[in-house]
């Protein structure tokens, strides 16, 4: 089964990926294939250059394949990309034409967006569930 995850909870990356989820896929004992990961407020920091969990993480994703992907909205907020967001109309001026948003200082392969963005990132390795933590 592939699944994706979508850490939207307080705590979820750096508890419940680090802790859990992350020494499973290190091991190979997690049972299902990962296919991609969304991260929502301040579960982005863990994907900061540096960070021990998103340093580990961004090597289990080189090696499987996984996508990495956080927020754009969430990221410009923290300081983890730089741009303007791709589909949010985050001034409410009504905006018609996407922004475009780039990662900064973050571990290596994560991608910035909104759900536009995964879903056509996910398109070509399409998770059978996606789990929301």
């Amino acid at each position: 089964m592939k699944v994706a995850y979508v850490f939207a909870h307080p705590r979820a990356a750096s508890y419940k990926l680090g802790r859990m989820i992350l020494p499973q896929l290190e091991a190979g004992t997690h049972g299902v294939e990962v296919v991609g990961m969304f991260f929502f407020d301040d579960n982005t920091f863990v994907l900061r250059r540096g960070d021990p969990i998103g340093e580990r993480l961004a090597q289990v994703a080189a090696d499987k394949g996984m996508l990495l992907m956080m927020c754009d909205m969430c990221a410009l907020e923290r300081g983890l990309a730089a741009g303007e967001p791709r589909w949010c109309d985050a001034a409410g001026m009504g905006r018609a034409e996407p922004g475009e948003c780039h990662v900064v200082d973050t571990v290596a392969g994560v991608q910035v967006g909104c759900f536009p963005d995964l879903y056509a990132a996910l398109a070509g390795n399409m998770p059978d569930q996606v789990i929301t933590l």
